[in-house]
Order: C-alpha cells, then structure tokens, then sequence
C-alpha cells in the first residue's frame, strides 16, 4: 500500500463506519442488521481491516447474556496495550463482552472473506489508497 500523508485514526474511523452495510455484516445475522445500529455484526471484518492498516493483534472476547456465551466479538490491540474497538457499541445493556485473547490473523480469510473484501474496499477508496 503506497501512502502520501500518514493515517489518522479518525479518519480511518469515519472510513469504517461509512463502509458499514448490511452487506458487511455476519450473513447470519445479516437479516437483523439495521441502519440504527449500523456497528452490529461488524466486529469481526471492522477487526481485520484495521489490522490490516495498523497491525497489531486481532483480540476475541465472548458475549455472554445472562451468563451464556452467546457470540464472540472481535477487537483490535495495539503497540503498548492501546486497544481500539469500533464496534462496542453495538451491544445492549443485557450484553456483557467479557475475557480478550489474542487470536493470530489466519493466513487466509475464509469465513467473512466476501464482506471483508467489501468492507476493505470501502475504506481504502475512502482514505484515497
């Protein structure tokens, strides 16, 4: 990737959220995603294109609600413990994420390869890459 000028991190936020659609989330989930809450279901391919423009590792916690795992949710860990989740606002009251361990990056996107690719996409024609 050639850059000109270096990333900020709120632009790269506001390339994030506007790339968001109901065509990047979860496939499964896919038929409950609205636009009110545009971060639900996005975690896991938000995760890898920020990975993908600032390294770091890939963290992955799980959802609980009333004690049950419910999902996992997926969030990015930066040099010096710094950690940048996008998504966290996607989940409700009753909605605890809890743990956080280092996933390595598969050498290859297979399960949400398609809305990755998508999602990626948007956001670096958005930065102008």
């Amino acid at each position: 990737m050639e850059t000109s000028e270096p990333l900020l991190l709120a632009d790269i936020e506001a390339a994030v959220r506007a790339g968001w659609g109901a065509d990047t989330s979860t496939p499964d989930h896919r038929p409950h995603w609205t636009p009110d809450n545009p971060a639900r279901d996005q975690c896991g391919v938000t995760a890898l294109v920020l990975n993908d423009l600032l390294g770091g590792e890939l963290i992955r916690g799980e959802v609980r609600v009333d004690g049950e795992r419910t999902d996992f949710h997926w969030w990015n860990r930066l040099g010096m413990g710094v950690e940048i989740d996008l998504t966290r606002e996607q989940f409700g009251p009753e909605e605890i994420v809890t743990g956080g361990t280092v996933i390595p990056r598969p050498a290859e996107i297979v399960r949400l390869r398609e809305e990755y690719e998508l999602l990626r996409g948007r956001v670096l024609d958005r930065l102008g890459r």
